[in-house]
Parts: C-alpha cells; structure tokens; sequence
C-alpha cells in the first residue's frame, strides 16, 4: 500500500482505514503500509517506497492510495532491476500513468483502475464493477464489461461523515458509444490518463518509438480537472502526429468527469458536456487513423463506478457485438 503521488490518507484517515478493512474481508489480503503511505514523502522517498514493495518477495501487488500531480517526478528515482527479476502488478490511474507507463516501458505489465481512497474506502459498500473486476485483476480471469446503470463524477468529500456510510448522488448514464468497422481486436493495452501521457511524451522519457505501439488497445481516459475538448483534440492530435494513433487498431475512450464539488451539471448539461468530448476523440480519429474500433464512454476511468482494466495485458475491444472483455493472467 502506497502513496507514490498525493499522501491523502494522511489527511483523511477514516476513508483509508475502511479501505483496508475492505481489502482484508473482501480480498482476504493483508496490506503492508510503507512510510510515505500516510506522510506526503519527497519524489526520493516515495520512489524509495516503491523500490522496496517491488523488490520485497513477500509483496505480491502493489496499490496506490490515490494519484496527484507530481508523480512524473518519481520516476527519475526508480529501479527497474527487483521489479524485472520478480514481477508483481502495480495498481493505479490517472497519476499513477507515470508508474503504470514506466513499467509497460521496461516489459512489466500493470492494472489500470482502483484506488483505495477512491473507490474501496468510501461509501456503503465497494462497487460491483470494482470488486468483481479487481478480484480478476489480482487472482486472474476475464471480465466481459457491462455499461453503467448509474454514474456520478464525484462523492462526498473524505471530510464529510457520510463519505463512510451514505452512497452519494449520482444519475442515469448514457450508453456506451461506438464507431469504426464491425471487427474485432485483441491486443495488449496502452495509454491511461490522457494528460499523464501527454506530460510522458512532453518529457521524452521512457517512451518507445511508435511502431513499438503497434497492436496496442489504447485506453485513454481524462482527469477531474476537466481540460476543454479543445484541450483534449490537441493531446489527442499530438498522438496522431507522434504516429500513435496510426498503429493502435482500437481506442478505448473512458466516461470524462463533466462536474466536481462545486460544479453540479444538470443531465442535460452533463450529456452535452460529455457529446463535446465525443465529438473531438472521433474528430482526431477520422484524421489520424480512420480504420480504427472506437468505443466511448466506457466506465474505467474519473467516474464511479469504474472497471478495472489490464495496463499491458490483453483486452478485447468486439465491434461486431459490441463488447469489452479484459483478459488478466
């Protein structure tokens, strides 16, 4: 257990002691906290943390807390040698892109999805999506995804007593989106946090060329700070224009978060907001690589509930019978 971005179990313990109840009863595992997991440690200790959980036999997967801003930072610290020797899974999204990319980047595939501050310590109870798809992800199996009845952007805030107990406000999701030719792609996965990407590519570090993509499911999916759909068409045509996009034959476009604690869209405002993104994704596909299988709106990333996906595994992206099945070793 570990907090190689933010540190936000220091700052709302009830939220992650649940969480680790939740992962004992309904994971039957037992979780080893490291120095940083509950103390906003320099990029050189976090990155010291993660060194020593990859290098330990006696840790078999490794969960972050939450993700952040500055995770980029971390990178520059870790030692790919204990995670090559003994590979083990990294847990995360959005920030935790940095790790998750850094692993693909040296051959260890990782799980895209699942945060204990998130999505295991809040609420009533833990998300079927979350739990069924993260007990494959640890365990092994395959997960056929189901579109979301219901969805919402965010909870109650961790400061909040009923962030413990009440499930928060939510509303009807929209159906998945599909596009492109009726075939059917099976391929290892790559991308994440779409900005986290575009900060990788901007740093030039641990990035392959782009035939190296070659076969890849890329999973994109956009962060709480909500970039425009502007924003989002230009990271979007900068993958086009590194020669991404061209090689991948299926995207996997994740549900974006339209509103937060202070920003409440009414459903109309919401499915606009959310079509807007629509519009870009498929705008910059229609340029860049017009053959590919395209599916939007898929619960995976910023919105709850969230599936949880392979990050280097296999995933199966069906546009004849419109299907999404993850495929864990």
């Amino acid at each position: 257990m570990l907090s190689p971005s933010w540190a936000a179990p220091a700052y709302f313990p009830e939220v992650h002691e649940q969480a680790l109840r939740r992962i004992r009863e309904e994971l039957r595992l037992e979780p080893v906290e490291y120095p940083t997991t509950r103390r906003q440690g320099s990029p050189a200790e976090r990155a010291r943390d993660l060194n020593a959980a990859l290098a330990d036999p006696d840790i078999r997967a490794v969960m972050a807390t939450i993700g952040g801003d500055d995770q980029i930072t971390v990178l520059r610290h870790l030692d790919p040698g204990p995670v090559l020797a003994d590979p083990k899974p990294f847990v995360g999204y959005s920030d935790n892109t940095n790790v998750l990319n850094w692993l693909w980047f040296h051959g260890v595939a990782g799980i895209h999805g699942g945060s204990t501050q998130v999505h295991l310590g809040p609420g009533p109870r833990v998300d079927d999506e979350q739990l069924s798809s993260l007990r494959a992800a640890l365990f092994g199996g395959s997960v056929e995804l189901q579109s979301v009845a219901r969805t919402h952007d965010v909870g109650w805030k961790w400061d909040d007593p009923r962030a413990l107990t009440d499930a928060p406000p939510d509303e009807v999701a929209e159906p998945w989106t599909w596009a492109g030719p009726p075939a059917v792609v099976t391929g290892p996965t790559w991308g994440g946090c779409l900005e986290i990407v575009h900060w990788n590519l901007a740093a030039g570090r641990w990035i392959h060329p782009a035939k190296e993509y070659a076969g890849c499911v890329l999973l994109l999916e956009g962060d709480e700070e909500r970039a425009s759909p502007e924003a989002v068409y230009r990271m979007l045509r900068n993958l086009g224009e590194r020669g991404i996009l061209e090689v991948c034959p299926a995207l996997v476009w994740a549900r974006p978060p339209v509103g937060d604690f202070d920003l409440r869209p009414s459903p109309d405002q919401a499915a606009s907001a959310r079509a807007a993104y629509r519009e870009v994704v498929l705008r910059a596909v229609s340029e860049y690589h017009p053959g590919m299988v395209v599916v939007l709106d898929v619960d995976f990333g910023h919105t709850s509930p969230q599936w949880v996906l392979p990050y280097g595994g296999r995933v199966t992206v069906d546009g004849e019978r419109q299907l999404v099945t993850a495929h864990f070793g």
